[in-house]
């Protein structure tokens, strides 16, 4: 018995099952699952309904978690911390940090969860940001998940982190998401990544249009009004 426990939340991962029966292998437990939820914090508000820990671990639907991890290693959370985010790898660039990382959250803290664009940084109290890596952030399962990882971690990253990231840092990152990448599906990660920066500047001049970042179906038009073509040709 860990304490904690596990939720998968996946959207239209094209290998989240195959993910989700990995998670659960891997971890020696059994892994809950909220599948194609509309809207971002309906589904963080509602995994913190399907658990029964108040703090449980949580893996986004295209997260590889490494088989080295060890759930019983796992410590709960300290007083006054909301989350603890591991670091993931990014298969196409070699960025290895928060993003796409598996996170421990106190439910209390989802159920006062505020208002921002990168959601989860609206949580109450602090988030712990640890060195360890617990996987890989397999974002490149089609040419259109490659596309939106880009798009949308980039525009956030250009507008300024919401989890207080210096601007140095920032940048550095925006700098290897837009450079260029190895692996399947890169190009369309890259052109996500410019696409986004070029977003965070016209969305700098219409606020409200950053809360497009979280409607899929405003970024699906987005890639498909630009990309489809060659997505269909490859």
């Amino acid at each position: 018995m860990t304490g904690f426990d596990v939720v998968m939340l996946s959207y239209d991962e094209p290998r989240a099952d195959l993910l989700h029966t990995r998670l659960q292998r891997v971890l020696g437990s059994k892994v809950k699952r909220l599948h194609g939820v509309q809207g971002m914090r309906r589904a963080y508000r509602l995994a913190a309904e399907v658990v029964d820990t108040d703090q449980f671990l949580l893996a986004d639907g295209d997260f590889v978690i490494a088989t080295e991890f060890k759930l019983r290693a796992v410590a709960p959370l300290d007083d006054g911390v909301s989350m603890r985010v591991w670091r993931a790898r990014n298969p196409l660039n070699g960025l290895v940090y928060g993003y796409g990382g598996l996170k421990l959250i106190r439910r209390s803290a989802l159920r006062q969860l505020g208002e921002a664009v990168d959601v989860l940084a609206a949580l109450p109290g602090r988030t712990e940001f640890i060195k360890d890596i617990a996987g890989t952030t397999r974002i490149n399962q089609s040419p259109y998940h490659a596309w939106k990882a880009g798009f949308r971690e980039c525009a956030m990253l250009a507008r300024g982190s919401e989890y207080g990231m210096d601007d140095r840092e920032a940048a550095e990152r925006i700098a290897a998401w837009t450079a260029g990448g190895e692996g399947e599906f890169a190009q369309f990660a890259v052109s996500g990544a410019r696409e986004g920066v070029a977003f965070a500047s016209e969305a700098a001049r219409d606020p409200e249009l950053f809360d497009k970042l979280n409607d899929p179906a405003w970024l699906y038009e987005r890639f498909t009004t630009q990309h489809a073509e060659q997505a269909v040709s490859g």
